[in-house]
């Protein structure tokens, strides 16, 4: 079982439930999903940029990503409907949980100058928002094997009906909020 669900199921619930008052376990918030996304504008020009993204989403989540193509056709950037411009992966279940603790333990502590991840990139459903500027900071990606530094978006999904159920369930899971103005 992977490290985060154990910690889920073992302390999180216990914490959600006495915190909102859920009155039964199937109430209390839990991750459903984790989307990561490359958005890849210079693959209309260059073919490769889309197998050498592709190879970094696999070693990343440990799945093969899906291409995303154009829905629309937009002359100034010479791009046509159906033209392939990006890749994502959805995660689910054990795959999810081990991406996630590598995330929190191991990835974003490597990242620059890091102050913690902002409170405020909520939906208002309870999803969560993040953005990566390299896919260096993740320790499988071989630096000296990349051809370019390309960002990657990343989409948790709980079933929180708020942000505030949301955010406190990835603060329990452990997620490294950036402190408030107001808390400093």
């Amino acid at each position: 079982m992977p490290r985060l669900k154990e910690k889920y199921q073992k302390e999180v619930l216990t914490a959600m439930m006495e915190r909102h008052g859920y009155k039964n376990i199937m109430q209390v918030p839990r991750l459903e999903k984790v989307v990561l996304n490359i958005g890849l504008g210079e693959a209309i020009q260059n073919d490769k940029a889309l197998e050498a993204a592709e190879g970094d989403l696999t070693t990343i989540s440990g799945q093969h990503p899906v291409i995303t193509r154009a829905k629309k056709s937009v002359s100034a950037f010479r791009l046509r409907e159906g033209m392939p411009i990006g890749l994502k992966v959805t995660l689910r279940g054990t795959r999810m949980y081990h991406f996630l603790d590598r995330l929190v333990s191991a990835v974003l502590p490597r990242v620059r100058e890091f102050q913690g991840v902002s409170r405020n990139a909520f939906d208002g459903r309870g999803n969560y928002a993040l953005g990566l500027k390299e896919q260096t900071f993740f320790p499988e990606i071989d630096y000296d094997k990349i051809d370019k530094a390309r960002g990657l978006e990343i989409i948790i999904a709980t079933t929180a009906l708020t942000d505030e159920e949301g955010r406190h369930l990835l603060e329990l899971l452990g997620m490294p909020f950036a402190q408030d103005e107001m808390e400093q």
